[in-house]
């Protein structure tokens, strides 16, 4: 059987760039995933892997104009974009290296042996080791940071697992031209290079998860490429963790007193982060409460003219261009859904923003209207018109779980301690794993407080993808039980060689 081929296309035209590679076969998938299992060893050398994940840092920067240029050229999404999507990459190398260094993420705990403790405790060492080999399946929209080199990979490396990725079909020719990259900072750091391998193809990513040497894997996208990924990962015959993330609504609350309050300024904030990379965000507010009356009514009139004068934007590929205006005409086609500015069809390869408004009654309605509660991957929002709080939470408890949830409050109200706007905290916190006050969702700032992740089918664990705790996904923990120290590993020995940071629970005197 010939090989199938993986071209780059050009979303802004949707031509065959060039011939990157061809997809994977099974044994080929084979071969990659048993040479990185033969790499784990490699990766123990902590010293060795922090300086892995500077060297991949600095030749991804150095390749900048040569690494921005594939993106643009396989994504639309533009030099500006792209140039802080790289320099967020490379500082979530230099993070992951910083955390491998310092050594906290192995949360290394010791109980002292306590023989009058009732009942009587041993000498307990516990830490964590990395599972194996990591499967990551890279994103569509983000073809650096949660991609190739992006966020999944870096805290797999940090923890000590090889990683092969399974490329996105959006962006090849980057894909691989990253994993040379890396690659290269492998050997660099006196690895073997194995460490990091790409496949091409469906199917491998489909032999990639069933593969027995296969430990764990990351995944951001879709929620029916996602959940079909989760379970194969569980019907293995040892199934496997399996981190994704899958779609999110991202809801916005506004209330009557930040309408009345500034109802502009929301409606501009709204259409930045709407329209933001062309809709293309994980965080895309994707469903709005806005009050009824003349408050809302001057929010969504402001909102009309930002949107009105938005530029057509290219997706990042036709496949979901027409995916977005097929979503877009089902959505308009309800009774009681009006479109104050169409979404949809902006030419032959770009789409218009815009946003639709339906009455919280006809939402709460359920049946056909189902289908508003589900992400709509592109710049279009739905605008839901409340009559009360009451109707309102009713509408929250209508929703699946997310990435994020918003509230958009008066100024008293922000400052006002516990009442109304705290029992909306409490309510949406219930909803999402970031929750925000007066901002927008868009931009997941990389810090060790982040978390990017949020109950099903925002993500399939509780875990994060962004931030200094990513790196707990590929980790497991291991006590061990009155073992001499001599034949305990270097970081649990009573004289700590390695000067690592640990909590010890003493004896009772």
């Amino acid at each position: 059987m010939a090989a199938t081929p993986v071209w780059s296309v050009d979303p802004r035209t949707g031509k065959q760039r060039e011939q990157v590679a061809v997809e994977a076969t099974s044994g080929e998938v084979d071969q990659a995933v048993r040479a990185a299992h033969a790499a784990r060893g490699a990766l123990a050398d902590r010293t060795a892997r922090a300086a892995f994940l500077r060297a991949a840092a600095e030749l991804l920067d150095g390749a900048a104009a040569h690494v921005i240029e594939a993106a643009d050229a396989e994504t639309a999404l533009g030099p500006g974009r792209l140039t802080g999507e790289l320099a967020r990459t490379t500082g979530q190398l230099r993070a992951f290296a910083d955390a491998v260094d310092e050594g906290s993420y192995l949360d290394i705990r010791i109980d002292r042996a306590d023989a009058g403790a009732v009942p009587p405790r041993p000498e307990l060492r516990r830490y964590k080791v990395p599972l194996g080999v990591v499967a990551v399946y890279a994103a569509s929209n983000f073809p650096l940071a949660f991609s190739v080199p992006g966020g999944d990979t870096a805290s797999a490396l940090a923890a000590g697992c090889p990683v092969v990725v399974k490329a996105h079909p959006d962006h090849p020719a980057t894909s691989e031209l990253c994993a040379s990259l890396l690659r290269r900072a492998a050997v660099a750091a006196g690895l073997p290079a194995e460490v990091v391998a790409v496949v091409h193809g469906f199917d491998a990513g489909l032999e990639l998860i069933r593969h027995p040497l296969v430990s764990a894997a990351g995944f951001t996208g879709s929620i029916r490429g996602g959940r079909a990924l989760f379970d194969a990962a569980a019907a293995r015959p040892v199934p496997i963790p399996f981190h994704g993330e899958l779609g999110s609504l991202n809801p916005v609350v506004v209330t009557p007193a930040a309408a009345a309050e500034r109802a502009e300024e929301i409606a501009a904030g709204l259409a930045g982060a709407v329209t933001l990379g062309v809709g293309q965000f994980c965080v895309k507010p994707g469903l709005v409460l806005v009050p009824e009356g003349a408050d809302g009514d001057r929010l969504t009139g402001a909102l009309t003219k930002a949107l009105g004068e938005t530029e057509p934007g290219v997706l990042l590929d036709h496949r979901m261009r027409e995916n977005f205006i097929s979503g877009v005409r089902e959505r308009s086609a309800l009774p009681g859904v009006a479109a104050p500015v169409t979404p949809g069809s902006g030419g032959e390869h770009t789409v218009g923003a815009g946003y639709l408004t339906v009455s919280a009654g006809s939402l709460l309605e359920g049946g056909a209207y189902e289908v508003l509660l589900e992400e709509c991957f592109g710049p279009v929002t739905v605008v839901v018109r409340y009559a009360d709080q009451g109707e309102a939470g009713s509408v929250l408890g209508r929703l699946p779980g997310n990435l994020s949830a918003t509230l958009q409050l008066s100024a008293a109200e922000a400052d006002g301690g516990p009442g109304p706007a705290a029992e909306l905290i409490a309510r949406v916190t219930a909803l999402a794993g970031r929750i925000l006050v007066n901002g927008w969702p868009t931009g997941v700032a990389v810090a060790p407080a982040q978390h990017h992740g949020g109950p099903y089918p925002a993500a399939t664990s509780h875990s994060t993808s962004v931030g200094g705790t990513a790196i707990e996904r590929w980790l497991r923990p291991v006590v061990y039980q009155s073992v001499p120290d001599p034949l305990l590993p270097a970081e649990l020995r009573e004289a700590n060689p390695l000067g690592l940071p640990r909590r010890v629970t003493p004896a009772a005197p």
